[in-house]
C-alpha cells in the first residue's frame, strides 16, 4: 500500500528522520514504538505530507507521491489521521464534525455524508451522541469521535499518532477496543504508541526507531521476547519496569 524509501527529514542542521525504508501492506497493522524524540510522529506527517521529506520516497500504490505534479490533495483523501490531541472542530456538534470533510473534500451529498457517519459513529460507539458538542463528551469520547471522523472519508490507511496519550488512564481502554476491532476488520493501519499491550497484541509487524533510524523490525513476538539490538532491549526493559 506504502512504500517508505531512503526518507530522511531534516529541521535546520538537525536530521530528525535518516534513511528510513519500510513499507506497509495492504490490510496489514504496523506498530511503531521507541523513546519520545525518535522520529516516529515526524515518520508519520512526513508520509501524509503534513511536513515535506528532506529527500526519499513515498511510493503509493506505484506511485512516487513527492514528484512534481502528483496530486497531494487526492493523495491525503486516502489515509486517515488520528492525532494525540482530538482537533474536533468546538462550534460543529458530533455529525457536523463527521460530515463536513466528505462534503467540502470529496463533495458528497449532505444525505449521503450524513449515513455514513452515522455508520462509522456507530463502529466506535458514538452515534448516540450525533448532536452533542465536543464540550460535553470525556477524551475518550472525543478521541473515538475524531477515529470516526477519518473513517468517515473510507481511507485506504489509518495513521494513528498516539492516540491514547492526551487520554486519562480510565479512558485509554476505550480507545484501544475501538482500534483493535478496527484491526479486526482489516483495515490498513500504522499506529505509532506507547502501549506496548496493544502493540503486542495486535501487530502484524513491530518497528522500533531509536535517534531517527529503524533500529528493529519484526513480528511482535520476535520483538518483544527475543530482541535482536542492545537498544531495543533497553527500552523495552525500561517501558515494563514502568509499567
Amino acid at each position: 500500500m506504502i512504500d517508505i524509501q531512503h526518507l530522511s527529514k531534516t529541521f535546520g542542521t538537525h536530521e530528525v528522520l535518516r534513511d528510513i525504508d519500510f513499507s506497509v501492506n495492504q490490510g496489514e497493522v504496523v506498530t511503531i514504538i521507541g523513546s519520545s524524540g525518535s522520529g516516529k510522529s515526524t515518520l508519520l506527517r512526513c508520509i501524509n505530507l503534513l511536513e515535506k521529506p528532506s529527500s526519499g520516497q513515498i511510493i503509493y500504490k506505484g506511485e512516487n507521491i513527492l514528484e512534481d505534479g502528483h496530486n497531494v490533495y487526492e493523495y491525503r483523501t486516502k489515509l486517515g489521521m488520528v492525532f494525540q490531541q482530538f482537533n474536533l472542530f468546538n462550534n460543529h456538534d458530533v455529525l457536523s464534525n463527521c460530515t463536513v470533510g466528505q462534503i467540502k473534500v470529496l463533495k458528497r451529498s449532505v444525505d449521503e455524508a450524513e449515513k455514513i457517519a452515522i455508520k462509522y459513529l456507530n463502529v466506535v460507539g458514538m452515534d448516540n451522541y450525533i448532536n452533542a458538542k465536543p464540550s460535553q463528551l470525556s477524551g475518550g469520547q472525543k478521541q473515538r469521535v475524531a477515529i470516526a471522523r477519518a473513517l468517515s472519508m473510507e481511507p485506504d490507511v489509518m495513521l494513528f499518532d498516539e492516540p491514547t496519550s492526551a487520554l486519562d488512564p480510565e479512558m485509554v481502554g476505550e480507545v484501544l477496543k475501538v482500534m483493535k476491532d478496527l484491526a479486526k476488520s482489516g483495515l490498513t493501519m500504522l499506529v505509532v504508541t506507547h502501549e506496548m499491550g496493544f502493540a503486542k497484541e495486535v501487530s502484524d509487524r513491530v518497528v522500533f526507531m531509536d535517534q531517527g533510524v529503524i533500529a528493529e523490525e519484526g513480528a511482535p513476538e520476535e520483538i518483544f521476547n527475543n530482541p535482536v539490538h542492545d537498544r531495543t532491549r533497553e527500552f523495552l526493559k525500561r517501558i515494563i519496569n514502568k509499567e
